[in-house]
């Protein structure tokens, strides 16, 4: 168990715990912990935002505080991002979007969403406020984690390759209990964190991933590890938007 749990910690992030040659079956054996993972991950960026809303502006603290959670997942989402955003954007065969993918180039189309993304991201986490800026962060990192195992379970691979293990273990026969497990741990979470809100932004999340499964379903004919790595991206900034909205409102 603990060697399985520290391959999952390995591959959603950076930090230094060590991996074996499982890891990419062992992570994808324990997704439904994904969220647990992010809530680690938002914990981390919350605190070190905290400290830096005390000592700097609040733009420069956004800025710092997502370039932190980029660096803590070693930037893998934001590469899927950006290459699904070329997919999307190319016209041609699902064979042919998917080809895109994989190319090592930046086209239009990444660059447009990765520019819209990220900064989107930051500008949200500079107008939190300070005080509720961890559980803000925890609660966007696990719907953002969610969000991916929702889509590993609603969706089906486009192409053989690394989105093939999340798949295949996310419609295995014991499916419905692991996917009541991972809404289970990320529902306590957000509604600890954030209450009434938190739950707000767990639907919300859920809508973002159940969003781009229909759209890559579309293009691709089903998912890939870079649809899977933007839907990471695009609901952790829809969580915060989210957020923001809730709060605004109230």
């Amino acid at each position: 168990m603990l060697k399985e749990i520290r391959n999952l910690v390995a591959f959603l992030t950076i930090i230094p715990v060590g991996m074996d040659r499982d890891f990419l079956t062992d992570a994808a054996e324990y997704m439904p912990l994904f969220p647990m993972v992010g809530a680690l991950i938002g914990m981390l960026a919350g605190i070190f935002a905290w400290l830096l809303f005390q000592i700097l502006p609040e733009l420069i603290v956004g800025m710092l505080t997502l370039g932190l959670l980029l660096l803590i997942t070693g930037l893998h989402h934001t590469d899927g991002l950006i290459d699904f955003g070329d997919g999307v954007m190319f016209h041609g065969s699902p064979e042919e979007k998917i080809e895109i993918m994989h190319d090592q180039k930046t086209g239009a189309g990444g660059l447009t969403l990765g520019l819209i993304t990220l900064p989107t991201t930051a500008l949200c986490i500079s107008i939190v406020n300070a005080s509720i800026i961890i559980p803000s962060l925890i609660v966007s990192e696990v719907s953002a984690k969610l969000s991916m195992v929702v889509g590993a379970w609603m969706g089906k691979s486009a192409q053989k390759g690394m989105n093939t293990y999340f798949i295949n273990a996310m419609h295995h026969k014991h499916r419905r209990t692991r996917l009541i497990f991972a809404l289970t741990t990320a529902l306590g979470i957000a509604l600890v964190s954030l209450w009434i809100t938190g739950f707000v932004i767990m639907i919300s999340g859920i809508i973002t991933g159940l969003i781009i499964v229909g759209i890559s379903n579309r293009h691709f004919r089903g998912i890939t590890g870079d649809v899977l790595g933007a839907i990471n991206d695009l609901t952790r900034m829809t969580s915060l938007i989210t957020l923001l909205a809730v709060i605004r409102w109230a």
